[in-house]
């Protein structure tokens, strides 16, 4: 059974940065066609997708979040990091980690996610 649990601040004061880790248990996140994402859901709106860092390295971003979004890992934890820069009120949301498998296509497995909030 795969297990992601996110973890990190709470409270980011505007113009910092952010950094949140998954730690993953239950499988490697260098296993062939995963690929391990960053997902948020702001208050009241919908999830919005963030980025992967696949099982080979490669990362890839989404458009709105691209410029000040970073996703790294360690594989001698198997864990993963989302970092964002430049935090604004309007980065608070709940934060979640996830696996998307290239079998299903779709993500499996999902950390609880973890509330960010973006204030002084």
């Amino acid at each position: 059974q795969v297990q992601l649990q996110e973890s990190g601040p709470g409270l980011v004061k505007p113009s910092q940065s952010l950094s949140l880790t998954c730690t993953v248990s239950g499988g490697s996140i260098t296993t062939n066609d995963y690929y391990w994402t960053w997902i948020r859901q702001p208050p009241g709106k919908g999830m919005e997708w963030i980025g992967y860092i696949a099982y080979s390295g490669s990362t890839y971003y989404g458009p709105s979040l691209k410029s000040h979004t970073s996703i790294s890992r360690d594989t001698s934890r198997n864990q993963f990091t989302l970092q964002l820069s430049s935090v604004t009120p309007e980065d608070t949301a709940v934060y979640y980690c996830a696996r998307w498998s290239s079998d299903f296509h779709a993500n499996d497995y999902w950390g609880q996610g973890t509330q960010v909030t973006g204030s002084s």
